[in-house]
């Protein structure tokens, strides 16, 4: 699906034994998609070897839980983040994903590593709501680097009021 393509606002509901795995270099291009991953978003093997993990970005999902993404990976620690994918012909899903660093025998960082499960419809709503929230602060700024930030911000102040980190918060869900 291009950028900017229009959207179906069709869900594509994972099956409960259903585990997409995914695979990419340390710049975020896809060196590895399961069957489960091709078939939910709708693209073959060849589609996406090479391409970055990004084409299945779906614009309502929050660019700050990215940015919490990135940073947290590219520290070479793990993180659980609900995500909200598009496929590629607009349909949407939502996944629950446990994105990991992949190291080579010798201790270095090579890439990254994404299994990802159905999530459950309780934790949906809460999910839902936070992100319409940071979505709504995050259209509040016009250049992309600062709504992230912005979007960043807020989430950090939300998760301080709760007294509780990122992970601990989506983990309790």
């Amino acid at each position: 699906m291009a950028e900017g393509a229009v959207l179906t606002n069709r869900e594509r509901v994972m099956r409960d034994d259903d585990i997409i795995v995914s695979k990419t270099n340390l710049k975020g291009l896809l060196t590895y998609g399961n069957d489960i991953f091709c078939e939910i978003a709708d693209y073959k093997v060849s589609d996406i070897l090479g391409k970055p993990h990004n084409l299945v970005r779906h614009p309502d999902m929050p660019r700050c839980v990215f940015k919490l993404l990135w940073e947290t990976i590219q520290a070479g620690q793990e993180i659980f983040a609900y995500v909200v994918n598009r496929g590629k012909k607009g349909d949407h899903y939502w996944v629950f994903a446990h994105v990991t660093p992949s190291f080579d025998e010798g201790g270095q960082m090579i890439g990254y590593h994404s299994n990802r499960r159905k999530p459950t419809q309780a934790a949906l709503q809460t999910i839902r709501n936070l992100y319409t929230t940071l979505l709504q602060e995050e259209n509040r700024h016009g250049n992309r680097r600062d709504a992230a930030q912005a979007g960043y911000d807020l989430l950090q102040k939300i998760l301080k009021e709760k007294e509780t980190s990122y992970e601990e918060f989506v983990l309790s869900l």
